[in-house]
């Protein structure tokens, strides 16, 4: 059995045995009265403001104006909100805003390419539908639409 080394730099912690980084030894704010902690504790809370708001805006256009919008606005809106807030929380409480910038890359163009793989198989399975007019498919789609 190896000795350990009780220094151990960060990078080793993260190189290997990374139950330390978790479990408290590393923890750097044992003073909850320190700058350090306020300072979390501000970001924290900046940060749930940021989400409850965009949260509110999401609750309001769906309770208020979801009839009164264009269907494709409204959809485009809930989208675009649901993007930023789960960029959001991806970068800050799974800490890729704080990643390096090709690890950010490698992470958020699969993402993007996802994205679009689902929007090209909804067309696609749309098209199929518009070109077997005859389809039993096709017709329990029509009767879905018009009610």
């Amino acid at each position: 059995m190896s000795a350990h080394n009780q220094n151990e730099s960060v990078q080793a912690l993260y190189e290997g045995d990374q139950s330390k980084l978790y479990s408290g030894v590393m923890a750097h704010h044992t003073d909850v009265n320190s700058p350090e902690s306020k300072a979390q504790v501000k970001k924290i809370w900046k940060i749930f403001w940021i989400l409850l708001f965009i949260t509110l805006i999401e609750v309001t256009i769906g309770m208020f104006f979801s009839k009164a919008m264009p269907i494709g606005i409204r959809n485009f809106g809930f989208l675009a909100l649901t993007v930023v807030k789960a960029g959001y929380i991806v970068a800050v409480f799974m800490h890729l805003g704080d990643e390096l910038k090709n690890f950010m890359i490698t992470v958020l163009v699969p993402l993007v390419l996802f994205v679009w793989f689902i929007i090209a198989f909804l067309a696609d399975g749309n098209y199929w539908l518009w070109i077997n007019k005859d389809s039993p498919v096709h017709a329990k789609y029509e009767q879905v639409i018009k009610k």
